[in-house]
């Protein structure tokens, strides 16, 4: 799925539950965050963006309240 699509699909909030891991970790990339990973948790940081996201999965899934964080953080930062 295009990177658009996932935005998407993230604005619209209405399955949190249905996001897979690595669509998340692909938006966050294309939005120019790095990733580290230290065991299961998957860390991403950006220059200006004084939170840092941490991520683990959950089967092929993104955590629901981790998926609202992703969404949050975009939206207060304007990176949508």
């Amino acid at each position: 799925m295009s990177t658009e699509k996932i935005i998407e699909k993230l604005l619209r909030g209405e399955s949190d539950a249905n996001v897979r891991f690595a669509e998340l970790c692909q938006v966050l990339e294309a939005k120019g965050f790095r990733m580290r990973v230290s065991g299961s948790h998957h860390i991403f940081t950006k220059l200006g963006v004084r939170e840092r996201v941490n991520l683990q999965r959950e089967g092929s899934k993104a955590k629901p309240y981790q998926v609202k964080q992703v969404r949050k953080i975009l939206a207060q930062y304007k990176l949508l």
